[in-house]
């Protein structure tokens, strides 16, 4: 009976790391690179521009860092160190 529970939970941490690429509105996928200029000012130096996107959930733009273990989207960040984020709609 232990084994059968251990080998779900294992296939359950081997599926735990799946992911779902980020959508846009329609369902599209959330365009990549392409950004506008006055974003590309704002950026502060050190970021991968070419993978940065607007995710629509949070209005904010993210990039995808690619660090020695994993790869993960991280905020777009001013010079400042603020995120940089669209205004919300009312």
């Amino acid at each position: 009976m232990k084994t059968g529970t251990f080998v779900i939970g294992a296939a359950l941490l081997a599926v735990a790391g799946c992911t779902v690429p980020a959508s846009g509105p329609q369902g599209g996928s959330a365009r990549v690179g392409n950004l506008p200029e006055a974003v590309v000012s704002l950026a502060a130096p050190n970021q991968d521009l070419s993978t940065a996107r607007l995710l629509p959930e949070d209005g904010c733009y993210w990039y995808q860092h690619n660090g020695p273990v994993e790869t993960t989207l991280v905020p777009l960040r001013a010079v400042g160190g603020n995120p940089i984020c669209t205004k919300r709609q009312a």
